[in-house]
């Protein structure tokens, strides 16, 4: 049967693919980015405070996720605005915090029980979109050209068929087989994104999914590889690629996309990790150096790099200090140029200035 992107694509076949996945290119490309990945994996075990990582990368996946669906947000609002929680807060900065409290909820699940499911999704978009929307029922979602308008692609249809091919995706997610996990990830995302199983909400939660999939095989301990900014980058690339698959079956392509990005992704983040390591080992001999000793440690020059603006209240709320002791230790803190301090309404924030540089990159 003919493709037609006008008409509801209630054929999507089912996984595992009915094609050979494996080509000599593909092999070579799965070992690189493997490697790489495991790479990443040993680096992350170095940091000494794993919520340096967590948060920071986090807020960075989730600016990128969503720039991808035109939510588009600047670092400096999003950094404030998850610091000072009563800010006013512009909607696609809210957009992004939701897009990391989904990030977050569908790690601590992957970590509890171990499982990818229907009801894990419909969370994720839920807690992505702020509205209880579950699965598609309406007709006429259809997908298009942002440029032109023309319709390119338009999903199945009806809730029963688009519960069916999500089941059949979690049992593939779930399967023992002998398909290499990074290929796996690319199949299951690309699955994903054609079911288009939501009225809004698909891509974020598409991309959730590859960092919770990653972590579920053991390939990542910690949510710190995302391939959002190498979409971004691809953004033309991802979308023909995708439909590839869709109107050929071509398979080949769309993984080496995926690998090539599994591969990239990592080696800077690896460099990133690396840059946070070594600002904050600089930081630590700075404060060290020229702090009174009343108020240098070790723990509380790590919490000013858990994300890039600190406030009293998290010193208070850590247990390193009183809310007086701490606004004290903060102004310390700036007088000696690891900090600048920032009023944001009632509210003082301090800027970590070399970790914002890094995250800013």
């Amino acid at each position: 049967m003919k493709f037609d992107p006008e008409k509801p694509f209630n054929e999507l076949p089912l996984l595992p693919p009915q094609a050979d996945l494996l080509s000599q290119e593909v092999l070579l490309k799965l070992v690189a980015a493997g490697r790489e990945l495991a790479e990443l994996k040993g680096m992350g075990k170095t940091i000494p405070d794993q919520n340096i990582l967590m948060n920071s990368l986090i807020l960075q996946e989730a600016k990128n996720s969503s720039e991808i669906e035109n939510v588009v947000t600047t670092h400096d609002a999003l950094y404030r605005a998850f610091t000072a929680k009563t800010a006013k807060i512009d909607p696609a900065t809210k957009e992004v915090l939701h897009y990391r409290e989904a990030l977050w909820h569908g790690y601590r699940t992957i970590k509890k029980d171990g499982l990818l499911t229907t009801r894990c999704f419909i969370q994720l978009a839920q807690t992505i979109t702020e509205n209880q929307a579950g699965i598609r029922t309406l007709p006429g979602t259809k997908i298009a050209n942002s440029r032109n308008g023309k319709i390119i692609y338009t999903p199945p249809q009806g809730e029963n068929l688009i519960r069916d091919k999500l089941a059949n995706l979690e049992a593939y997610i779930h399967s023992e087989n002998q398909v290499d996990p990074l290929i796996k990830m690319a199949v299951i995302h690309y699955q994903f994104e054609a079911i288009h199983p939501f009225a809004d909400g698909n891509g974020r939660t598409g991309r959730i999914i590859n960092i919770l999939y990653l972590i579920q095989k053991e390939l990542l301990d910690m949510p710190i590889l995302y391939l959002s900014r190498y979409i971004i980058d691809h953004k033309s690339d991802y979308y023909t690629l995708l439909r590839g698959v869709t109107e050929q079956q071509s398979w080949h392509p769309w993984i080496l996309f995926m690998l090539d990005a599994v591969q990239q992704t990592a080696i800077l983040t690896r460099k990133k990790i690396q840059d946070i390591r070594g600002a904050l080992d600089r930081t630590l001999e700075k404060a060290r150096a020229e702090l009174p000793a009343r108020v240098y440690s070790k723990d509380l020059i790590e919490l000013l790099f858990h994300q890039p603006y600190c406030k009293g209240q998290f010193l208070v709320d850590a247990g390193m200090a009183e809310r007086k002791t701490a606004a004290e230790y903060l102004k310390e803190l700036e007088k000696i140029g690891i900090l600048s301090s920032h009023k944001l309404g009632r509210e003082v924030l301090y800027l970590n200035k070399k970790l914002y540089a890094i995250l800013a990159e």
